[in-house]
């Protein structure tokens, strides 16, 4: 029986980068019209229309037109559909061409190029088409089964498209598994955290983004500099003391850029929980708050991950004493006395500090759980339950 042989995958040392369609800096440009300010907002469509020209983004420019109220050029449009009709014939034909005279490996590479024009020009349906035919390809290795269905990711990430990029990310991983090699499967894990940041599961997204920061090479999603900013804005929440120190506060990977601009205020924010400077760590919140409200990935998280974080560095500040007057903790905070009450009241009524407020002492009581009766008490349930379940087995067992 003869094997079919398969495409491999073709790669040397000295190959390009492959194209990083569709251009993820232009989605987060255009995520920033929704919260811009009115004087800012030309600007942003003017330096959002100069990418639709260079990239020739008829289909993204009639999105953007219906979405975001840009002014439709009627002209510039037709320019683009044009010029749009022009490369697809040239890429239909040459795939034409290498179907009849050329072998596999040319009819993969000009199915690339087709998906790739489709994500590049902003048409969704066309590009996930145009990935499904390589995914869906008979003899196409699992390296390159594994490209096209990241390329379609990007594409979805890029429209926020969450539904198929759930369902991509299960295919993609199954695909890892089945033959990825060390690259593909740590660039997953990018993909695998953003997907993460943007359903507020920062928990499982903290875990991918410390495991890669050591070994990033996903820039055709974010940059290196994004990474990092992901990775402690994340991991700050669910590291204990020894590993944020080691990781985080100490990591030469983290130190190596965090100091930069664009990552302000993650220093002031890092170095304030683990050296207890709980004032700096409350200013960095104020800039930081900005900062994610800017981030598309993470805007509509922002109130969220603010809070979490506040709620850890009180946490962190009562553990050190069995009672503490309102007033010291405030002063320690950089705030006032009265938004502390307010503050601690609410996040003791929803059961997330152990404490409570003694009004007239204006103190605050920590209330440590006790770990072993709260086992004792799940030990109790448990076996109820399983006493249940096993009188419910015995009666049907006589029937």
């Amino acid at each position: 029986m003869e094997v079919a042989e398969e495409v491999p995958d073709a790669e040397t040392p000295d190959d390009e980068e492959p194209p990083t369609y569709p251009n993820m800096d232009l989605a987060q440009t255009v995520f920033q019209l929704e919260a811009a300010a009115p004087a800012e907002l030309d600007g942003l469509r003017a330096q959002i229309v100069e990418v639709v020209r260079a990239d020739k983004m008829a289909p993204y420019y009639t999105y953007l037109i219906g979405k975001y109220g840009f002014a439709a050029d009627d002209a510039l449009l037709a320019e683009l559909k044009a010029a749009n009709a022009e490369e697809l014939a040239a890429l239909k034909a040459a795939l034409e061409d290498a179907e009849q005279n050329h072998g596999e490996t040319e009819v993969l590479d000009a199915l690339f190029g087709i998906a790739s024009f489709h994500a590049r020009v902003g048409d969704k349906d066309e590009a996930y088409t145009a990935f499904d035919i390589i995914v869906d390809k008979p003899k196409v290795s699992t390296g390159k089964k594994i490209d096209a269905s990241m390329a379609k990711l990007r594409v979805a990430l890029f429209f926020m498209d969450t539904d198929t990029a759930r369902k991509l990310l299960r295919s993609a991983k199954k695909l890892v598994e089945d033959g990825g090699d060390w690259d593909r499967r740590n660039r997953l894990k990018v993909y695998e955290a953003v997907f993460f940041m943007i359903e507020r599961d920062f928990k499982s997204a903290a875990e991918l983004l410390l495991d890669g920061v050591a070994t990033f090479t996903c820039t055709e999603l974010c940059s290196y500099e994004s990474f990092i900013f992901y990775a402690v804005l994340t991991n700050v929440l669910y590291l204990k003391r020894p590993e944020l120190k080691k990781k985080i506060v100490d990591g030469p990977e983290v130190l190596g850029v965090i100091h930069l601009p664009q990552l302000d205020p993650l220093p002031i924010l890092v170095n304030g929980l683990y050296d207890c400077e709980y004032a700096g760590f409350f200013n960095a919140l104020v800039t930081l708050n900005t900062n994610l409200l800017k981030d598309r990935y993470i805007a509509r998280h922002a109130r969220y991950l603010i809070r979490e974080y506040r709620i850890l560095v009180y946490s962190q500040y009562l553990d050190a004493y069995k009672s503490v007057m309102l007033g010291t903790m405030a002063n320690a905070f950089g705030v006032g006395q009265p938004f502390l009450d307010q503050e601690l009241s609410r996040f003791i009524a929803t059961s997330r500090l152990n404490a409570k407020i003694d009004k007239v002492g204006g103190m605050v009581i920590t209330n440590r759980p006790d770990m072993k009766n709260a086992q004792y008490h799940t030990v109790i349930k448990k076996g109820d339950m399983l006493l249940n379940q096993i009188q419910k087995l015995a009666r049907v067992i006589d029937v």
